[in-house]
């Protein structure tokens, strides 16, 4: 016999007599009672189920508080205790509409009013637990944990509604078992072994007290690594189970623990005598005290009188933990309050009133009120109350033992996000105080994302490095998100960074390489202008067409300069005006050269008798030309820039990690078509020097044009796939040096040989050595 439910009949006895001797609660009216022993059987609650629809005599009657009218149906019925038991009772009850108030039937599946439509209760549904449970995992970091539970409507529903919404959180189960204290030992063995085996630190446990004592004993034979257990309220708070230390540390949700003034003395207030009225009671005093009392069939030794019930430890007699007792209690009231509503008015109550069970389920779908030890009893649409629960702890005690302790509460009626909140330090498994770890993989870290085992829980998994160009920023990231064009990600790859920006700045020492050879060709052009200058009345000098060559010199400074806007950081007007001033100099200077080679043609030419072609080409034409020449590439550079001129641009695409910062050529048309107007030119002007090579002098100048133009077209033609394929600044910079290398091979190859004799062979400086009459040494 289970004397714990034994106290709920006593319990509900007790609330009986306190409302009859209430004034304002069913004045006048006396309340009776049948107290029926359904044995945790469902064909004896079904068979209890017709009697109390039927009006039959019942097993039990308390005689003393019922008179045996038998005709008429019950009105109300407190109970049953176990979800099985009431969902049998319910669906016989429901038909006819007599109201089932349970104190104990947790399973959500009783919330189904179309199944279930005279079904109410003072307990909370296990859909507020097994929800509450799930958080409560989650919040402490278990994605890993191993599942056993009831294998009734208790424990299959309570640990379905915890698994639904323990996969919307992302907790995964390692296993889940089932077991009844009526199966095989074999099975119980199973899922004890089962249990061993796991890597699952953490274990919940959705059973009721019974298979949870079976399933501990059997575990206590070989202690597992420690767990965590995490407990359903049918064994969590049950006093029983503290003599299991290997549960030290387990929490789970139990109903708020309560006062009942006056239970204990009811309940101690029994004698021999008040037994032998009442079969139930009577098998308690002779389990209890091992005794036979006076009367009664069963028992060897008579009892004597020297029982004492208050040196009794018991269940029944143990109102410490005053948890499902007090769901009596309410239960009990809620049905007076229905009955009050029904037969009374504000001040008296109508004794020869009928009434049917239907308007006391009515009238109890609408009860609001408050008991006398301060609980408020209401029902939802579902026949729910307000789900409130304490978060038991079982805790280590001075003297080794454990005990209950509330660290935490949860409560529906708060607002969403704030139901839970914690009172004290919860003592872990083995008494540890930090919280245990219970994962199949460890945290992804940052830079990092989740790849699925195969073939295992989606907890179970491996951590995979973001690919290149992609981050996480979050422990456990699922995916990898690609940065910005513009962002590039860090080392660890969990933050991105803007991209630096590539150029060829001032102070890159490429740079300063080619700005100190810019400048320094600049400065020999000056000097080598300077010693022109100075000797410009010697014969080399006028010889070489003065005019043409401090031309072609001021040219050649420009090419020289105009390689310094190449560098620093492309604008607007940098972009343009770096191609543009590159291709009018560079034409400035080809015509420049080529006006001397057709001077050196002409000049042979008129030497032949009777010939005047100086007259064809003298100064004034020489200027012409080179006007025209470098007017034609003024107004290709003007259309290149009205149409589609260059302009800084941001290249993203050829590096990954950074950003070129470069010019845009805006149409590849017109830059092609200013380089290809120099190449043309200077192709020309090759030919020219070609042919003029062998004229008759000992310094024939086409000579070193010949050279000079061999190298311009050498270090152009090399330009373009060099142009084409080098990345970033060094774009730029190999264009700098074409200008650079082409300036550089006119200055020498045309005035290096006549610096050096104007400076070094002043005696080869005249006009018989350079018409060939005087031999050289």
């Amino acid at each position: 016999m289970d004397f714990r439910e034994l106290r709920f009949a006593r319990a509900m006895e007790f609330t009986i007599h306190e409302i009859n001797n209430r004034t304002d609660l069913l004045p006048g009216i006396t309340l009776g009672y049948q107290i029926h022993d359904s044995c945790a059987s469902v064909p004896m609650c079904i068979k209890a189920a017709f009697q109390f629809a039927n009006g039959m005599e019942p097993f039990f009657n308390d005689t003393d508080s019922c008179s045996k009218s038998a005709a008429a149906a019950v009105p109300a019925l407190v109970g049953e205790s176990a979800s099985t038991t009431s969902i049998s009772m319910a669906r016989m009850l429901g038909l006819f509409g007599i109201p089932e108030v349970s104190h104990y039937a947790t399973c959500a599946c009783l919330s189904d009013k179309r199944q279930y439509p005279a079904f109410l209760r003072t307990i909370p549904s296990d859909h507020h637990q097994a929800a509450a449970l799930a958080r409560m995992v989650k919040h402490f970091g278990w994605t890993w944990i191993g599942a056993v539970r009831s294998d009734t409507d208790y424990g299959n529903n309570g640990m379905a509604s915890f698994l639904k919404a323990g996969q919307e959180l992302g907790i995964c189960v390692e296993y889940s078992e089932s077991y009844y204290r009526t199966d095989p030992r074999s099975k119980l063995e199973r899922v004890a072994n089962v249990i061993r085996r796991s890597t699952a630190r953490v274990i919940v446990a959705f059973l009721n007290s019974g298979d949870m004592r079976f399933l501990l004993e059997e575990l206590a034979k070989q202690p597992p690594p420690p767990l965590q257990w995490i407990g359903s309220e049918a064994w969590i708070i049950d006093p029983e189970f503290l003599r299991f230390n290997m549960c030290a540390g387990a929490i789970g949700f139990g109903f708020p623990r309560s006062v009942i003034p006056g239970l204990r003395e009811f309940l101690l207030d029994l004698s021999p005598a008040q037994a032998l009225k009442s079969p139930l009671l009577t098998e308690f005093w002779e389990s209890s005290f091992s005794c036979s009392l006076k009367g009664s069939s069963g028992g060897a030794r008579e009892c004597d009188g020297s029982e004492d019930i208050r040196a009794l430890q018991s269940p029944y007699t143990d109102t410490s933990q005053l948890r499902v007792t007090n769901m009596v209690y309410k239960a009990t009231y809620a049905i007076a309050h229905a009955i009050h509503g029904v037969i009374c008015n504000d001040t008296q109550c109508d004794k020869s009133a009928k009434f049917t069970p239907w308007q006391i389920l009515n009238q109890l779908k609408r009860v609001n009120f408050t008991t006398k030890n301060g609980y408020q009893v209401s029902f939802d649409s579902s026949g729910d109350p307000v789900a409130a629960y304490e978060l038991i702890n079982w805790q280590v005690k001075k003297d080794g033992g454990l005990d209950f302790v509330t660290v935490g509460h949860f409560d529906s009626s708060r607002p969403r996000g704030q139901e839970f909140s914690m009172s004290r330090a919860i003592s872990w498994m083995g008494g540890q105080k930090e919280v245990p770890k219970s994962v199949c993989s460890e945290s992804c870290p940052l830079g990092t994302r989740k790849a699925v085992q195969k073939g295992k829980p989606v907890c179970c998994y491996d951590c995979i490095p973001c690919a290149e160009g992609e981050i996480s920023n979050k422990t456990d990231s699922l995916d990898c998100v690609r940065c910005p064009p513009e962002f590039w990600p860090n080392a660890h790859q969990d933050s991105c960074l803007p991209k630096p920006v590539e150029f060829l700045s001032w102070d890159d020492t490429l740079s300063i390489i080619l700005t100190v050879f810019s400048i320094a060709g600049a400065f020999v052009a000056v000097c080598v202008a300077a010693v022109f200058y100075k000797h410009r009345t010697s014969p080399i000098v006028r010889a070489n067409n003065s005019e043409l060559s401090f031309l072609l010199l001021f040219s050649l400074t420009l090419c020289f300069l105009c390689s310094l806007t190449f560098i620093g950081r492309p604008s607007e007007w940098s972009c343009m005006l770096r191609h543009t001033a590159f291709g009018i100099t560079f034409v400035l200077c080809i015509s420049c050269v080529l006006g001397k080679t057709i001077v050196v043609l002409m000049a042979f030419r008129a030497t032949l008798p009777g010939s005047n072609a100086m007259k064809w080409f003298g100064p004034p034409q020489q200027r012409l030309s080179v006007l025209t020449f470098t007017l034609i590439q003024v107004l290709i550079c003007v259309l290149w820039l009205k149409i589609s001129p260059p302009h800084p641009f941001r290249n993203l695409k050829h590096y990954k990690e950074r950003i070129i910062l470069e010019c845009e050529l805006g149409s590849a048309i017109g830059f092609w078509a200013v380089l290809g107007y120099i190449g043309f030119l200077a192709f020309l002007c090759f030919i020219l020097a070609f042919l003029a090579r062998k004229l008759p002098d000992n310094f024939n100048e086409a000579k070193f044009i010949t050279f000079s133009m061999l190298i311009f077209c050498a270090v152009w033609v090399t330009f373009i796939p060099a142009y084409v394929s080098s990345p970033g600044k060094f774009t730029v910079a190999v264009e700098i040096f074409a200008i650079l290398s082409s300036s550089f091979g006119l200055i020498i190859c045309i005035f290096a040989p006549k610096c050096f004799i104007i400076v070094f062979r002043p005696e080869q400086n005249t006009k018989k050595h350079l018409m060939g009459k005087v031999p050289s040494k």
